[in-house]
């Protein structure tokens, strides 16, 4: 009777998978995700390492020379450090559904089991937000921010921008994109908590929105206001979106 009521309790602490863990086991198990994560970075950084010439020559040198700027090289093994982190940050976007796969494992003991069935959708849904982002920086702000530097100034002085403060601002620019395009994830986390209710968001809307043309001001180079606005559309598309996602797992909770 003993022996049947142990193995019932089993295989219902395997259907649950609602097992306690302790500090310890959660550090472990933290543990074992980053060093998934870090492979799949290494894997990632490898296969960008193979292809890295087209890489930086036809991607990431575009935006430059369709603006017109020129680029320079001032330190001695400044294109060799420069193409090492192209490499590492690349592996990095190419595993991100790994990344996020991982992420998401690592706080699914915290969700209801009918909400762990769904953690493949939301991986693949964040990833989509992040690259749409990415994509949004590079074919929309970049292009206006590097022609707005070339052709700013005065005659006299010749705008050559050093290649590593150039690769700095295009990666730093594409990776804030995209983690600004994760707002409709972060409503979603933030509701399931409690924190945020889509009523909130709706009273607020208004404010919201004089805070995003306020932000596509600082952030847009020069007074032209088409690229604030041109900035400014997608962010209060992505808070709408958010009011959306706020307000389905509301009523799923």
């Amino acid at each position: 009777m003993a022996l049947e009521e142990t193995l019932n309790a089993n295989e219902e602490g395997i259907e649950n998978e609602d097992v306690e863990m302790s500090f310890l086991d959660h550090l472990e198990e933290l543990r074992h995700r980053l060093i998934y994560a870090i492979v799949g970075v290494v894997i990632g950084s490898i296969a960008a390492w193979i292809f890295i010439d087209p890489l930086v020559e036809i991607v990431l040198l575009k935006p430059a020379r369709d603006s017109g700027a020129t680029l320079q090289n001032l330190r001695p093994f400044g294109q060799l450090f420069l193409y090492v982190q192209v490499a590492i940050v690349a592996g990095i976007i190419i595993s991100l559904p790994n990344i996020f796969y991982h992420l998401w494992k690592f706080i699914a003991p915290a969700l209801r089991k009918k909400e762990r069935k769904y953690i493949l959708s939301i991986v693949i849904f964040t990833t989509v937000c992040f690259l749409a982002g990415v994509a949004f920086a590079y074919f929309v702000m970049l292009p206006m921010a590097l022609k707005f530097a070339a052709q700013f100034g005065s005659d006299q002085i010749k705008n050559e921008f050093a290649i590593d403060e150039y690769m700095s601002i295009i990666i730093s620019v594409m990776l804030a994109a995209g983690c600004v395009f994760e707002l409709p994830m972060v409503s979603f986390f933030l509701t399931k908590l409690g924190i945020l209710t889509p009523n909130f968001m709706r009273k607020y809307r208004r404010h919201s929105i004089v805070i995003i043309l306020f932000l596509s001001a600082i952030l847009t180079p020069g007074a032209d206001p088409v690229s604030q606005v041109i900035l400014a559309v997608p962010l209060v598309l992505l808070y709408e979106i958010s009011i959306f996602i706020s307000k389905i797992s509301v009523k799923k909770s």
